[in-house]
């Protein structure tokens, strides 16, 4: 990566923790809800790759740069034939999260986040190291869908990669 790049990206992570402290401060104070894929139940599950396939939803509530709750949440959507992103993304809604945490987000689900005004970031590695690294502003976030539609359908009816 060219060093002007690097410097871009440094800046670009600056103003979302900018955003973040600001949106922090109008919204009733540090509190915020992340809502994170999850390959499996508490912040030691890593995050999962898939947003509506995903098994586990982990809803995490921030003070600050402190967890102060965990809520594991099962992904019901994620057996549907067909929808399991739109249906996900209201499970995930409905918690009040304020950002979304996910490997990679079809465009269904993105377009509910995106009315919603919930914004959305690529993570990986566990679910705390995920959160950390949001709290430090360290996540990158995305503007548009990060996967087609279909993403993880049993069987790779819709192509995408399987999990």
């Amino acid at each position: 990566m060219s060093e002007e790049i690097k410097n871009i990206n440094d800046e670009i992570r600056k103003l979302e923790k900018l955003k973040m402290d600001i949106l922090s401060q109008t919204k009733g104070g540090n509190k915020m809800k992340i809502g994170i894929s999850a390959t499996g139940k508490g912040i030691d599950s890593h995050v999962d790759a898939r947003f509506g396939r995903c098994p586990n939803f982990v809803i995490v509530e921030l003070d600050g740069k402190e967890i102060k709750g965990v809520e594991d949440v099962e992904n019901t959507a994620n057996a549907q034939m067909g929808g399991a992103g739109i249906s996900a993304a209201q499970i995930v809604a409905d918690r009040g999260v304020k950002a979304v945490i996910t490997g990679n987000m079809g465009p269904r689900a993105f377009q509910v986040f995106s009315q919603l005004g919930i914004d959305v970031y690529q993570g990986e590695g566990t679910i705390k190291e995920a959160v950390e690294k949001f709290s430090n502003g360290e996540l990158q976030k995305v503007s548009g869908p990060t996967g087609p539609m279909g993403v993880g359908v049993p069987g790779g009816s819709r192509g995408g990669p399987q999990q």
